[in-house]
């Protein structure tokens, strides 16, 4: 069979993947049914504290998707967002509440599990913050230790907005630049907090094939390249970085269509394995252009961790298909 006209599902079953992280590909996992939550791009996805998988669509008749382990829906719900994007978990004082960004709308709210809005971010251009021509599209939110919130204005003017925890604006920083320290699609961001003494931000530069790092108050440290891997939100686990890389390219700066795979990074923050793309190499410390090896996914937008270390892996622009499970071998 030629592997460039296999479907996602003639792959279930296969083991992928490199070193001691090899996942069996279990396409059937979801057990949703398209009729009652039909799905358009599966965009993110995360766990709460009951191990319950709550997945964000961009259909507006059901945007989030709650899964229990078995892969079956337990329930769903709507904000009526046609450009459901971002999600984001938090606890706060016992509580879990889910942030989520639509960049159609430009909205960016906060939610308990169950739906209800208790708090929205208001637009920037309303703070005066953007000058009217400045686009305002944003992808991604992140929630730092004393409850500042930061956006990712990934498909918009590129900077990242940080806000108080009851949505005052504080600060922007980046901006769209090919220098150092700023964007080409910032994407993503997410705290990291592995040094609990020196909690971090990450941001996607997706067509720099890296991840910034910056410190909390928006000031640039470094860049982790990943050449050929046109990156999503970085998801931290047990001090490992995994990431759905929606695309590949030999070129850089490229981007080609249906070229995805999984990224997963050691605590040193090497790549240690790419399930579906080539095998993580380094020359003299560096790693060699990464891309797919293996049609498994068309674009992966995210990776779920669960406490087995199995992946869950929403896709855009995949034919409507349902998360995918990698499961540990």
């Amino acid at each position: 069979m030629d592997k460039d006209k296999r479907t996602l599902d003639d792959f279930h079953g296969q083991v992928i993947g490199h070193g001691h992280y090899k996942y069996r590909v279990n396409t059937r996992w979801s057990q949703a049914d398209p009729k009652v939550t039909p799905v358009k791009n599966c965009h993110e996805m995360v766990m709460d504290k009951q191990q319950r998988l709550i997945l964000l669509t961009d259909h507006s008749a059901n945007n989030i998707i709650i899964y229990n382990s078995s892969g079956q829906v337990t329930e769903h719900w709507t904000l009526d967002m046609p450009g459901a994007h971002g999600l984001t978990i938090n606890e706060e004082n016992g509580d879990e509440y889910l942030y989520i960004c639509c960049f159609e709308t430009g909205r960016v709210v906060k939610t308990d599990l169950n739906g209800k809005i208790v708090l929205e971010l208001a637009h920037p251009k309303d703070l005066g913050i953007y000058p009217s021509c400045d686009p305002y599209k944003p992808t991604e939110t992140a929630v730092a230790p004393n409850g500042d919130i930061y956006v990712a204005d990934g498909y918009g003017s590129q900077w990242i907005l940080q806000y108080n925890a009851k949505g005052e604006f504080i600060r922007k920083f980046g901006g769209k630049s090919v220098r150092e320290g700023y964007f080409l699609q910032v994407h993503g961001v997410t705290l990291d907090t592995r040094d609990p003494n020196n909690p971090q931000l990450i941001c996607t530069a997706r067509i720099k094939n890296a991840f910034k790092f910056y410190t909390l108050d928006g000031k640039y440290i470094r860049t982790l390249y990943l050449p050929g891997a046109l990156v999503s939100r970085a998801v931290i686990d047990d001090g490992m970085i995994y990431t759905g890389v929606c695309f590949s390219s030999d070129n850089t700066y490229g981007v080609e269509r249906n070229t995805g795979f999984v990224m997963v990074i050691d605590e040193n923050e090497k790549v240690v394995s790419n399930p579906g793309g080539t095998k993580p190499d380094y020359v003299n410390g560096k790693p060699i252009r990464m891309v797919q090896e293996l049609p498994v996914f068309k674009h992966p937008h995210d990776v779920c961790v669960d406490q087995q270390k199995n992946l869950f892996i929403p896709q855009w622009n995949a034919d409507q298909t349902y998360p995918v499970k990698l499961e540990r071998v």
